[in-house]
């Protein structure tokens, strides 16, 4: 099983890459195959060109690799820190420039000629971890939880990955290492039960 993990924090030293981090290792311990995206890292460029519009355009070549990583993959983790309700515009960007119609999904006639999203991915389960600072129970009487919608329907359901995941840390500026340390066995333990081992 092949599992790509999408990471969107600029601190190399981060919270959100130790969990990307512990991802991979907790796949890998499946004896999974695992392929890490660090975007910052890569310097990952989010702003989609007008020539990547259409659905058959030629991509660039970092842009083609991400895209076969997203087709071949088996499970998905993305891990990204919440600022202001919404992903890193990074992260945005690798929405808008990777999980593109042809690859991703795409539009087809229904059976009453009304527009249809067909969901391409092969992939059937998805994990989302987030962090923010914002206590979670402040988070949801006064903001609601716009990332849960954002992740599990537009993107997860229009894909067509059926089962969607989401793991959501806070308030991480005030944790402690032993909180942050059960933080990362909670991602651990998540990743052996989304992906467990062949045949276990």
């Amino acid at each position: 099983m092949e599992i790509l993990v999408v990471v969107a924090h600029p601190n190399p030293g981060s919270f959100n890459r130790a969990i990307a981090d512990t991802a991979v290792a907790a796949a890998r311990r499946c004896g999974h195959e695992a392929v890490l995206h660090d975007l910052y890292e890569e310097k990952f460029d989010p702003l989609l060109q007008p020539a990547e519009l259409s659905k058959n355009a030629k991509l660039d070549p970092s842009i083609a690799r991400h895209c076969a990583d997203l087709t071949s993959a088996d499970g998905i983790v993305i891990v990204h820190p919440n600022w202001w309700g919404q992903p890193p515009a990074i992260l945005k960007g690798w929405l808008d420039r990777v999980v593109r119609q042809g690859v991703a999904y795409e539009f087809r006639t229904g059976p009453n000629g009304e527009g249809q999203s067909v969901g391409l991915l092969k992939m059937q389960t998805a994990l989302v971890v987030t962090t923010a600072n914002t206590p979670a129970e402040v988070e949801l009487k006064v903001y609601g939880d716009p990332l849960e919608n954002l992740w599990k329907t537009c993107v997860f359901g229009l894909c067509g990955i059926p089962r969607a995941h989401r793991l959501a840390f806070t308030p991480v500026i005030v944790s402690t290492p032993e909180q942050r340390a059960q933080w990362l066995r909670e991602v651990s333990e998540k990743m052996q039960n989304l992906f467990p081992p062949a045949g276990g």
